[in-house]
């Protein structure tokens, strides 16, 4: 609504504009009254009644920065707009009121798109649960569930709900909630978080929560307190708000004391219209925006690029995002010497072909198809493993008391598959989470653009969270964490390491995203929860854009404020000009048109590339 009203104001004064430039020079409307020397035909009538409303309007909104503590340079351009309807400049009022109004509304724009976070988000929330009654089917809200109620959950379904197994074995995805890159395998007894996704076999549930109480809806109340909590943002042209308008009013005040005219002040604050400050931060912005998108990354807000360029710590979730959340074989350990590692992997591979399971699937495409071989009696046992002939020997392949009942206990961290043949344990396959070939590269690259603290945090176990960490290059990391957990750790980063930046791609990472600074989503693969709850999404499978947004985002700020300083410069010099009395309020607004050109010019070379050594491909 606020964007909304600026940009009306902006039209409002063009319309003014027209209506005055038509009542002056089409219909040439006579003064209607006249109070002193000055006299007020309809288009002053019309501009000073719109500046009048613009000039309380601002005040309103400076009174209400003031009480926080914030000073802004808008003080200037009322002070601006009132001398020139003292002095009866109208066509210098409507000027400054044109790039007040105008200023606003770029900045909107540069800031546009905002506020979706929620959207995607809401959309997936499970709307609809199959609910058991005496043995029947019934289609019911998921909001008229109750504690102790029984739901099926079909192949492929969304966990409504929160609850507890009563009937049936399946594997459930949970990536997009916890981060564990493998489905689990729950049993009767175990516990279902709503947001997690069913395998391939049915299974019946008791609820234990209600739907407003349960896991799912409990990340979008996260969303939602983290996007109440917005970090505070002050606009760049502000921080130098306090020495300009100082500088401003004592050239304007000497100014008047020497002449002893009161029009001699106006023409001074006419000049020192704060305008082109106002203007120089936002088009550097939306050309940095722009540069940004040309690099496959939508940044949402302008505020974002300035946080980006200033960021001192990194988080990063692992699965689907340093990773490709995409199993591939790690390890393969024989234990028996008849067989060679090529042997028993052949042998799994081929069992495992027509397994529909990740691991499954995952192991037989690392194999190479030669030595997928034709397998008879297939019989697969639901979470357990599958078993088949294969050349005349029966080869198990799955979870060790299924394929070995009777085999010790093997200390094993990562995701496995066990094999047996003819009976006799024959080894075990391990998987790992595919890392991203980009992601080590990445994370060196940050260091060099200056990030003082890189994390991982991830809802993983903490053997696997290690090891892809430590292929990442990341030494700081934080495993097995819940939602909220991930918020906490980004709120306990301290003041001398902000802003934090949160790279991420799942369901879990919405809040987190929002919590921090700057939140960055992955977005190639379609996690719309993520990306509309992330202040900048990468729209490619590609982690290396991280440096890319880092990249541009200083080189932004810096030719944004460049471009502020020097406006601030030369704004100063055609003040001292106007102390001397030769520059009358007309012209000094057109001189302000000439350095808004001047700012305007400058911001545009945000589009440029930017340094290789802001891409950090160099050493600082």
């Amino acid at each position: 609504m606020k964007n909304l009203k600026r940009q009306w104001k902006f039209i409002v004064v063009l319309i003014a504009g027209a209506v005055g430039l038509i009542s002056q020079f089409a219909l040439h409307s006579k003064s209607l009254f006249s109070i002193g020397n000055l006299q007020f035909p309809v288009h002053a009538i019309i501009i000073d009644i719109i500046g009048i409303l613009m000039a309380i309007s601002l005040l309103l909104e400076i009174f209400h920065d003031w009480k926080p503590g914030r000073y802004g340079v808008d003080i200037l351009a009322v002070i601006a707009v009132v001398s020139t309807i003292l002095i009866g400049d109208v066509w210098a009022e409507w000027m400054i009121l044109v790039m007040m109004t105008g200023g606003e509304t770029l900045e909107d724009y540069a800031t546009g798109q905002a506020n979706k976070e929620l959207r995607a988000l809401l959309d997936k929330t499970p709307r609809i649960a199959n609910k058991l009654v005496d043995g029947k089917i019934t289609e019911v809200k998921v909001d008229d569930l109750q504690v102790g109620d029984t739901v099926l959950i079909k192949p492929g379904q969304q966990v409504p709900v929160d609850g507890q197994i009563v009937k049936g074995t399946s594997s459930f995805d949970q990536s997009s909630l916890t981060g564990e890159s493998v489905p689990v395998t729950k049993n009767p007894g175990d516990d279902l978080m709503s947001g997690s996704v069913n395998g391939d076999v049915a299974v019946e549930m008791k609820l234990t929560k209600a739907a407003k109480d349960s896991e799912y809806q409990s990340i979008v109340a996260l969303v939602k307190s983290s996007q109440a909590q917005p970090a505070k943002f002050v606009k760049m042209a502000d921080r130098y708000a306090i020495p300009f308008t100082v500088i401003s009013l004592i050239i304007g005040g000497v100014a008047w004391a020497v002449s002893g005219d009161a029009t001699r002040f106006a023409e001074v604050m006419v000049v020192a219209s704060p305008c082109p400050l106002l203007i120089a931060a936002p088009v550097a912005l939306v050309s940095g925006m722009s540069s940004m998108s040309a690099h496959h990354i939508i940044v949402k807000s302008g505020p974002t690029l300035e946080k980006l360029a200033r960021a001192k710590t990194f988080a990063f979730d692992k699965t689907g995002t340093l990773t490709e959340n995409q199993l591939i074989v790690d390890q393969v350990v024989t234990d028996d010497k008849s067989f060679d590692q090529k042997e028993l992997q052949s042998l799994a591979a081929s069992v495992e072909q027509q397994s529909s399971h990740v691991i499954a699937s995952s192991l037989v495409k690392a194999t190479d198809k030669d030595l997928i071989h034709p397998v008879t009696n297939l019989k697969e046992t639901t979470a357990q493993g599958v078993e088949g002939d294969i050349d005349g020997k029966h080869v198990k392949v799955g979870k060790l008391y299924f394929v070995a009942p009777d085999h010790e206990k093997l200390n094993v961290t990562s995701t496995a598959v066990y094999v047996s043949v003819d009976g006799k344990f024959a080894g075990y396959i391990t998987l790992k989470d595919k890392m991203r070939p980009e992601s080590p590269e990445t994370i060196a690259r940050l260091r060099r653009q200056g990030a003082e603290d890189i994390m991982m945090l991830t809802g993983d176990h903490k053997q696997v969270a290690e090891k892809v960490a430590k292929e990442a290059g990341i030494t700081d990391v934080r495993s097995e964490l819940l939602p909220s957990q991930k918020i906490q750790a980004i709120k306990d980063v301290p003041k001398d390491l902000r802003p934090v930046v949160m790279t991420g791609d799942g369901v879990n990472d919405a809040p987190s995203l929002t919590a921090a600074d700057v939140g960055i989503a992955m977005g190639a693969k379609g996690a719309t929860a993520a990306s509309e709850s992330a202040d900048a999404v990468i729209m490619v499978n590609d982690i290396s854009k991280v440096n890319d947004a880092v990249a541009i985002s200083k080189h932004t700020m810096k030719v944004a404020n460049i471009d502020v300083l020097t406006a601030i410069g030369v704004v100063i010099i055609i003040e001292l000009i106007a102390f001397t009395g030769v520059i009358p309020a007309f012209w000094g607004a057109i001189l302000q048109e000439v350095v808004d050109m001047i700012t305007i010019s400058l911001g545009l070379l945000a589009k440029t590339k930017p340094s290789d050594k802001q891409f950090g491909l160099e050493e600082k």
